[in-house]
């Protein structure tokens, strides 16, 4: 779990910019870079300058367009925080689309916003997730998952991941799926605050994930897959 980052005039958020609209583009860079805290860097028009240019030019923050010509910036985002795991990506999109957002979700986003957003909302997003700070909720992300199931279909195969964890640590990744924070899942197992965050460390790395909302994504198809759900009180 990423540590809060500070930044500064003097040490500003580096800000890479991806989308196939010039105008798009023009608009945020002079939105974010009239920020005293704020630099943009870079930016790039389509998925292969992106991953060409991004990577060279040591980002903090990504603010990508999740359609484009030659691909998508949700496959970006995974690309780029393979070579630069702090990275922060910020998924920018014109449409509401609850799949775009589970797949940006696993590939490791911080955010998910609407390009309908309100430029001073914007700009607080990329503070947010610059910080290390995540804009995806674990429990509404899971209630989204459960939503999307719908009906009583076949849960499908479980993900050896899962499938491997112990009874103690389904408990914990069920109570992420929840939304509950380290002390409160301390308080409901009778363990110390220190122990949860150690356990939850270790979970995330069986998992092969880096982020609390990605665990509530997997507690979401494991909650399916066992077909009986555990308490939310």
């Amino acid at each position: 779990m990423a540590e809060a980052r500070t930044f500064t005039e003097r040490n500003p958020i580096r800000v890479f910019l991806l989308d196939d609209h010039e105008v798009v583009r023009r608009g945020l860079s002079d939105l974010l870079d009239a920020e005293p805290d704020i630099r943009v860097v870079g930016d790039a028009e389509n998925v292969e300058h992106a991953l060409a240019r991004g990577p060279a030019l040591r980002p903090d923050v990504a603010v990508l367009d999740v359609r484009l010509p030659d691909g998508d910036g949700i496959s970006v985002c995974r690309e780029l925080r393979n070579q630069m795991p702090e990275l922060a990506c910020l998924m920018l999109t014109s449409f509401d689309d609850e799949e775009a957002l589970l797949d940006a979700i696993m590939a490791g986003a911080s955010g998910y916003v609407l390009k309908q957003i309100k430029g001073s909302d914007l700009v607080s997003a990329v503070r947010t997730v610059a910080s290390g700070q995540s804009m995806l909720d674990p429990a509404t992300t899971a209630r989204l998952m459960r939503s999307l199931r719908g009906g009583p279909e076949a849960a499908p195969e479980l993900a050896p991941e899962l499938a491997a964890l112990s009874p103690r640590e389904r408990e914990i990744l069920a109570l992420i799926g929840d939304g509950l924070t380290n002390r409160e899942i301390g308080k409901r197992l009778y363990l110390s605050e220190k122990t949860v965050k150690n356990h939850i460390s270790r979970l995330l790395a069986k998992l092969g994930v880096h982020r609390r909302v990605q665990a509530a994504v997997l507690a979401a198809q494991l909650e399916q897959h066992e077909g009986t759900g555990h308490p939310t009180s």
